[in-house]
């Protein structure tokens, strides 16, 4: 995956970067036995993920041709070494 710069984009960052402040925050207010707080951290992982798939839409994310076929891949990596 390194290869392909997966997940490498604005739109990836941002996504996860927002999914990821959810998931402390809903894990926060589990310990601290608050469910409304907990659900309110699970709804910004969520929008973080509408977030990153809006970024991907606007043109931030991977480029659909960026996405080569795993046997055309393999192919070149078998080639590359011979």
């Amino acid at each position: 995956m390194a290869g392909s710069s997966h997940g490498h984009t604005p739109a990836a960052w941002t996504g996860v970067t927002i999914a990821f402040i959810g998931f402390c925050v809903a894990g926060v207010f589990m310990v601290m036995a608050q469910p409304a707080g907990f659900w309110a951290g699970m709804a910004i992982v969520v929008i973080g993920g509408v977030i990153g798939w809006i970024m991907s839409a606007m043109g931030m994310g991977m480029p659909k041709d960026a996405h080569k076929p795993l046997v055309t891949t393999k192919a070149e990596a078998a080639d590359a070494k011979s």
